[in-house]
């Protein structure tokens, strides 16, 4: 399909087509269930093809196109991010973290294989992702300095100043009330910071300008949040056997989220405008990066 020439941009074959190629690569590049340890290899599989729609790796492959990138290049990296995304989803779902029992209509990775095993499973995830950017620049494939500096971009949105401190504020404010500027921060980190860095890692190994590369992690910031607020909303209102999950789990866990301060109304309005924001980030580009707004206009409807 030609997706340099868009009036008719279709985005769900886009999606789809691109998921297909993610999903063939993280086949080649997950952890083989093979030797004494293949129980966490086969624990990390259950989860990293679990039915998820890619969302990150699909975004780092999208921000390369808008520069004429290459998918060879871009791949092994898109792929580190889904990696250390679903890392995050099975410490997530622990009896200590958020205690979830489903995740994409499945049992949870620690429902099946056990807490300890689970804890091993995103373990092996996480630096396996490392392992994978470090191998992708064998054969000169990515400049050395490119290379150093996507490391540098997801070990950033990954660790205590992205993921991991996210989800530490999502803890602590269980029991405390928090404001809306905190809610922001929190969510800037726990969900926003993967989705950015993907788009700015996209960015530079598809070769762009400082610039360019500063737009796209713009665009990436506002998506972020439009996603996370969206999410927020689909807990209340969502329907279960879309999304894969029960909804209403976060007002049972206190959750300090976008409609708790702002109310439905005023979430969507939020929404709105981060996605207006983010779509405006993208205004140097020509329809190459078609693919980018329409995936942020489409969080405005999502269903799961």
């Amino acid at each position: 399909m030609d997706y340099d020439r868009m009036p008719n941009f279709d985005l769900k074959r886009y999606l789809s087509e691109r998921k297909q190629l993610v999903d063939e690569a993280l086949e080649k590049y997950a952890p083989a269930p093979t030797g004494l340890e293949k129980s966490v290899s086969e624990a990390a599989r259950y989860s990293l093809f679990a039915g998820g729609k890619r969302v990150r790796p699909i975004l780092c492959l999208a921000a390369a196109d808008v520069l004429n990138g290459s998918h060879e290049v871009v791949l092994p990296v898109a792929c580190a991010f889904e990696m250390v995304h679903t890392y995050s989803l099975i410490h997530d779902d622990l009896p200590a973290m958020d205690n979830d029992d489903f995740r994409r209509g499945r049992p949870t990775n620690h429902k099946v294989f056990g807490e300890a095993m689970a804890i091993l499973a995103g373990d092996a995830l996480l630096t396996e992702a490392f392992s994978l950017i470090a191998g992708a620049g064998e054969g000169a494939q990515i400049a050395a300095d490119k290379l150093v500096r996507v490391t540098g971009i997801i070990a950033r949105a990954s660790g205590y100043r992205g993921m991991v401190g996210g989800q530490v504020i999502d803890l602590e404010s269980e029991t405390r009330e928090v404001d809306l500027a905190t809610v922001e921060y929190m969510h800037i980190r726990k969900t926003g910071a993967l989705i950015s860095a993907s788009l700015e890692a996209g960015a530079v190994l598809g070769g762009g300008s400082e610039q360019q590369i500063g737009a796209l992690t713009c665009y990436g910031r506002h998506l972020g949040l439009a996603f996370q607020i969206t999410d927020d909303l689909l807990d209340i209102e969502g329907d279960a056997h879309v999304m894969g999950k029960t909804p209403g789990s976060d007002v049972a866990k206190n959750k300090k989220t976008y409609p708790a301060l702002l109310g439905i109304p005023g979430s969507r309005e939020a929404a709105q405008i981060h996605v207006q924001e983010a779509v405006a980030a993208l205004a140097m580009f020509d329809d190459k990066a078609e693919p980018l707004r329409a995936i942020a206009r489409y969080l405005l409807v999502r269903k799961a």
